[in-house]
């Protein structure tokens, strides 16, 4: 294998392992702020786990870039793609856009699901509009994985 593989699949590993880190994290927030509303008021529970899986998605995310570039490489399914350094860093910079927007989207919608979870707890009727607002967050998300996938996807070598 060389250098340059090596690059790529270090880079689909940052994917992964940051996006996934950020949404552990950011539905780690929303879920104790979940805890406290489902605590009071267990009739709840289903709208408050909607608030509490949303940052998860940067997660999927991330392993879906990852999976994308360990089957270009043929990692997963083929031969394994001899990459020059530059064609590897090619692949480690397409991965990064998922990698660190996913990081801190997660963490950020998961702030704005626990305060969502204060929409729930108080007005549950209008409990759709703290998911309105982590939708927003998610938007940028999904910009990312855009630019990634289009970047992996479409690699010039």
């Amino acid at each position: 294998m060389t250098t340059g593989t090596i690059i790529a699949i270090f880079g689909a590993a940052i994917a992964a392992f940051l996006a996934c880190m950020g949404s552990a994290r950011g539905v780690g927030i929303a879920c104790e702020a979940g805890n406290a509303v489902v605590a009071e008021d267990p009739s709840k529970s289903g709208k408050a786990l909607l608030l509490e899986a949303l940052p998860g998605s940067q997660g999927i995310y991330g392993f879906v870039t990852a999976f994308m570039v360990l089957m270009q490489l043929g990692v997963i399914g083929g031969t394994i793609a001899q990459l020059t350094i530059e064609q590897g860093l090619y692949y480690f910079a397409a991965c990064l856009p998922i990698a660190i927007v996913g990081y801190y989207s997660a963490i950020a919608q998961g702030k704005v699901c626990a305060t969502g979870m204060n929409i729930l707890a108080k007005k549950p009727d209008d409990s759709i509009k703290g998911v309105t607002a982590a939708a927003l967050v998610e938007t940028y998300a999904i910009f990312s994985l855009l630019v990634s996938l289009l970047l992996v996807l479409n690699f010039p070598g």
